[in-house]
């Protein structure tokens, strides 16, 4: 007796719900999340290169073609960083399936964006953070402030994902590995030093990052309708 392999019958596209609120009141760093955005786009110029260039020598015209030696154009005057693709892709990720909080989030991206170029050190105390993101709102009447216990739980997390590490005095060492303001000649000296006051141990920062069990493939594989997996699903805690 022979059996027939059933078809498969398509999957019908579930509905997106709308996202769930949450413990820590989302909207006071909404306000901060999207001043932050506001900020990188108000100085933002048009970075399209001229296709070519002509110099005039005693009557005679040559064409030079773009420099691919040329700096980048970026918004503002803080410079820029590198950051890891794959990170960049993991953030929101994490975002929507509720790995990381909207305080971390902001958190994170404020050190991120302090470093000192070549180094990885963003010299912050807990409380210049709360400082400079309350600053940011400030600008915006009416948004609603971060506090400093939220800061100082939000860093303690981040150094738990290996994202950020204490370096003492008021400074903090950001993963050069998924973020870094430097060419590769700097980092790669940046990552000899952290190995050495590591004593080269393959667990300590800046490998194994968190959070646990979200990594690149767990990542894209988020049920991004709400199903969440238990081991991406945490409590909020600021």
């Amino acid at each position: 007796m022979t059996s027939e392999t059933p078809s498969r019958q398509p999957r019908r596209p579930r509905a997106v719900p709308s996202p769930a609120s949450s413990p820590e009141s989302d909207i006071v760093y909404d306000d901060i999340l999207n001043l932050l955005g506001e900020q990188l786009g108000a100085t933002a110029q048009d970075t399209t290169p001229a296709r070519t260039a002509k110099r005039k020598l005693k009557g005679v015209t040559f064409e030079y073609e773009d420099d691919p030696r040329s700096v980048h154009s970026f918004a503002g005057g803080a410079g820029y960083s590198l950051a890891s693709n794959w990170f960049t892709q993991l953030l929101p990720q994490l975002f929507i399936a509720n790995g990381i909080t909207k305080s971390q989030l902001c958190v994170f991206l404020y050190v991120a964006g302090g470093q000192r170029p070549g180094t990885g050190i963003a010299e912050y105390t807990q409380q210049e953070i709360t400082d400079g993101l309350n600053g940011l709102a400030a600008k915006k009447p009416g948004a609603k402030k971060i506090t400093r216990p939220t800061v100082n739980r939000a860093v303690r997390t981040l150094c738990e994902y290996k994202w950020l590490e204490s370096a003492g005095n008021g400074r903090i060492r950001l993963n050069v590995t998924l973020w870094f303001q430097g060419n590769s000649a700097a980092q790669h000296e940046v990552l000899a030093q952290i190995a050495a006051d590591h004593n080269n141990d393959p667990s300590a920062f800046p490998h194994r990052i968190g959070p646990e069990m979200v990594h690149h493939q767990e990542a894209l594989d988020l049920n991004l309708d709400g199903e969440v997996p238990e081991p991406v699903r945490r409590k909020r805690t600021g």
